[in-house]
This record gives structure tokens, sequence and C-alpha cells, in this order.
């Protein structure tokens, strides 16, 4: 008997996800042993964070600049060499990512919003160039993606960049505020997660490769706006989570090939208080691990590691910008077995790091960076 390729995918993700109240989130009192310490401030939107061997910090801020935390304090200068960037609405410069090989090479990746192509406005491009302390510039530039075409919409950019453990770059674009257009056609740019080489071709096992008229570089499409990605390091899953519209933020494991469902099924509504649609799943469509509803508007995502912060250690830290604290999620293989609010009223969190020197520094929109410091 034969099995359709649907049927499939809806068996391997029948598991009920979980709705998550984010007024009864269970608060941690992780806030007694660890303080909060602002770093640097002056900086607007805090998008992304890098900490370089040598331990300065780079910060993109969205309108466009590359600043510098060396030796505790914010530099006046910023990085020069920075490609035209569109600084449109939720749009300007995104994340941040070092190459694994970065003491080797220098390759600094990031996202931007770019407006190369024939039609005005922009979307999403991935870039890398080699970093230059000693004058504080980037070389060597090539652009890695672009995706097609722009658009003069202001919203729903991405973006986030990971690199596994194979050396394979992921990152995220979001359906530039065409719902109905990009994330459920494979043809087009738009409410995707992406994987390349780290030179940007195109692996070859890329799940739509070599197929007429598709992109090539997709890994995974029916999305809405991820913004935070990050991989747990015991088991190699790639965790992913998203702006719902009024209501309906998920958190996603990240499975090649699949359909993740936006706009076909969704646990939000339209924000005006009108009904999105009426299905919650739908065959071969995957659900979400878990949504929240009431929308947290969820920001960075990490894995701590770090030995610095025990009560922390093993789990992951997301940021909730509309709430203004932060989430704990306690993960176990592809489950998500809790979640609690931590750092509650620390601030709009827009970006979260854990340095090369262990520590984890917090990106707040209007603030600037906060440190969090162990007791």
């Amino acid at each position: 008997m034969k099995i359709s390729i649907t049927i499939l995918l809806a068996l391997a993700f029948s598991t009920c996800c979980n709705a998550y109240d984010s007024h009864l989130m269970q608060t941690n009192g992780l806030d007694k042993n660890i303080s909060t310490s602002l770093l640097a401030g002056g900086i607007s939107i805090p998008w992304a964070m890098v900490q370089l061997p040598s331990e300065e910090i780079l910060i993109s801020e969205r309108k466009g600049e590359l600043r510098v935390i060396k030796n505790g304090r914010l530099l006046s200068k910023r990085i020069s060499g920075l490609p035209e960037i569109h600084n449109n609405g939720q749009g300007g410069l995104l994340d941040l990512a070092l190459h694994p090989d970065f003491s080797k090479n220098l390759w600094l990746y990031f996202t931007y919003a770019s407006k190369e192509g024939k039609n005005s406005g922009s979307n999403t491009a991935l870039m890398r160039a080699t970093l230059n302390m000693s004058n504080l510039s980037l070389t060597n530039k090539e652009l890695l993606y672009k995706a097609q075409p722009n658009s003069k919409k202001r919203q729903h950019y991405g973006s986030r960049i990971i690199f596994d453990d194979k050396g394979f770059i992921f990152f995220s674009i979001g359906d530039r505020g065409q719902r109905d257009i990009n994330p459920q056609n494979i043809n087009k740019d738009g409410g995707k997660i992406y994987r390349l080489h780290d030179d940007g071709t195109v692996p070859s096992d890329n799940p739509f490769l070599d197929k007429n008229g598709l992109k090539s570089a997709l890994f995974s499409y029916g999305h809405r706006n991820p913004q935070g990605m990050s991989i747990d390091p015991r088991t190699k899953n790639i965790w992913s989570h998203e702006h719902g519209p009024r209501g309906g933020d998920e958190v996603n494991l990240i499975k090649k090939g699949v359909n993740y469902g936006w706009p076909e099924i969704s646990y939000g509504i339209n924000y005006n208080g009108t009904t999105l649609t009426d299905k919650t799943e739908k065959i071969g469509m995957a659900q979400p691990i878990i949504y929240w509803t009431p929308s947290i508007a969820p920001s960075d995502m990490i894995y701590v590691s770090s030995n610095k912060y025990p009560s922390l250690k093993g789990k992951f830290l997301l940021g909730s910008m509309k709430f203004g604290h932060l989430v704990l999620l306690t993960i176990e293989d592809e489950q998500i077995v809790s979640q609690e609010k931590v750092f509650e009223d620390i601030g709009r969190v827009r970006s979260l790091l854990q340095g090369t020197d262990g520590y984890i520094y917090v990106g707040i929109d209007g603030v600037g960076i906060k440190k969090l410091m162990p007791k």
C-alpha cells in the first residue's frame, strides 16, 4: 500500500502542540541569584551581538550602524565598510554571526535590508565580509544571497543566522508583509528558512534542489517572521520562533523540507480582531511545539552552556519584547517540557548573546546592552 508524502508529514507532526497564556507563565526566582548591569547605553535597537575571541562585542544597530564595545566601553567610532542598508520600518542592519573558524579567516556574516535589484523597495540579503579590528573596517564583501523581488512593505524582514556543526549556514527571511503570496509558494522568497554552504553555494541535499522554478536554497517554508533561531548542541536540533499575528507566536522544531503552515493555519487572529483562518491544523503542515496566546512578541533565542549560570545551564533563553522579560525553556529531545518567566521588567528584549567569556548579554530597545551578573 502506498502512503502519500503529505500523510507521512501529517503523521510525523501529529503530536499536539502546547498553548500557554503568557500571563499565567510560572515566574522563576532566578532574579535573586543573578543581577543585571547596564554595560553600554545609547543604542536604539540593538538587533544582534557577537563577541570576538579578543572579547570585543559587536552590536548591529538596526538603523544601519555596526558598533563596538571594547574593555567595557562603547566606542564612538563605528565599523566602516557596510553595504548600503535600507533603514525601512522593521528592516535595516539585522543579525550577525561569526564563521566557526573566525579566528583563522575573520569572516563576519550579517543580514540586512538591501535595495539591490530592479524593483524599488528592498528585501533581506545575506553577506559576509572580512573584519579588520585594527582600523574597524569591513573588506572583501561577498553577497551570498538576496531575496527577490524587492518590496516597498516595511515589515517582516526576519532575520536570524546560525551555523551548525557541519558548517552549513541557516538564515530566516520573513514573509515581507505578503502573507498570501510568499510563505506557501516555494517558487518565491519570503516566509522561509534557508540553508547554504559558508561560501553561499547551495548544498547538494537541499530539499528543493534542481526542481524547475523552485528556490533551491530553501530548507523550510510556511513561516511568518522568524526572529530567533538556535541549535541544541546535545541533539543538533534547530529551534526557531516567529511572530504570529494577534496571538499565535510560535516555537518550532525546524526540519528539512517541512511546511509550517503560515497563513493556512494559525492560532492567531488579524490585528483588527477579525478571523484570519478557522484552521489550526492541516494535513502536511507542522504544528508548533508551543504557541503563545496572547502574543509575547518573541525575539532572540540562545542555548545556555556557560558554567557561570548553574540555574540556566542546559536550557534556552528567549526574549519577550511585548512583556519585557525573558523566557526560560527546558527542552528535552523534541519537546518543550517547561517554561518560566525570568528577569521581569528587564525591558524590551531585542537580542541575546552568550559571549566567548561565558557571560550573557541582553540587548534592550531604547536602553542598550545589559549584562547578567551572577551574585
